[in-house]
């Protein structure tokens, strides 16, 4: 009897919580900035290889009243007697899936499907901002050059692959391989349609077109995301 009555009065111990597993520490990420910025310098180097009678520029942007920014933001262009190749990179990882008139391409990535607007069409936007910056070189040949990781894996229109094409998808560590090809196909079926002063005109008048100012290209990436009204 008494020890019934001890134990209704002894203090209870609460019971002990289970304590929460250890959380691993998290693999530091490296800034999508930094890789692009990474990819930009593996472009820029392959371009640096291209033959002496090729300039080039990066980053640039550009006027351009139908943009919805009003301004294009052009990767690389690259210009050389035959013409003009103008390169958009992309930084994206998983099955890239499309075709030429798609509005819209699929990325497909650790299971998950998400839309990219067809980056052939984004370039051919570019590509009528400088045609309009380049108004005294009518007939210009344009061709028109996407580059994507190795991180990715191509489900495209095999069109898209072949030489013969103005519109061509690449990876970014075959770059200068598909140029030099293009280069070599163009000069077979037509005369240099620029001279090497032509080619240095052209260069000044993208270069010139060229809007540095920080403020405005912080706008243009604001109107990207939606940050501003049109």
């Amino acid at each position: 009897m008494l020890k019934k009555l001890f134990s209704l009065f002894a203090k209870k111990t609460p019971p002990t919580k289970p304590q929460a597993p250890k959380k691993k520490p998290a693999r530091p990420k490296v800034e999508s900035t930094r890789i692009g910025e990474l990819g930009e310098h593996k472009i820029n180097i392959q371009l640096d290889q291209l033959p002496k009678d090729c300039r080039h520029l990066h980053d640039l942007l550009l006027p351009n009243p139908r943009s919805r920014t009003k301004y294009s933001q052009v990767d690389h262009v690259l210009i050389t007697p035959q013409g003009i190749f103008v390169i958009e990179t992309k930084n994206y990882n998983g099955e890239i899936k499309g075709g030429r008139s798609d509005r819209y391409w699929t990325v497909k990535a650790a299971g998950r499907r998400y839309r990219l607007y067809n980056p052939l069409m984004q370039n051919g936007g570019h590509i009528k901002a400088i045609e309009a910056l380049l108004a005294d070189f009518p007939g210009l040949r344009y061709v028109s050059i996407v580059s994507f990781t190795m991180r990715c894996r191509f489900a495209i229109d095999p069109e898209l692959r072949k030489i013969q094409s103005d519109e061509l998808i690449v990876y970014d560590v075959e770059l200068s391989e598909f140029i030099q090809r293009k280069l070599l196909r163009l000069k077979t079926e037509a005369a240099p349609a620029l001279s090497g002063e032509d080619v240095e005109r052209i260069y000044e008048a993208l270069r010139s077109a060229n809007i540095v100012d920080p403020a405005a290209r912080e706008q243009h990436v604001a109107r990207l995301r939606g940050k501003l009204d049109e």
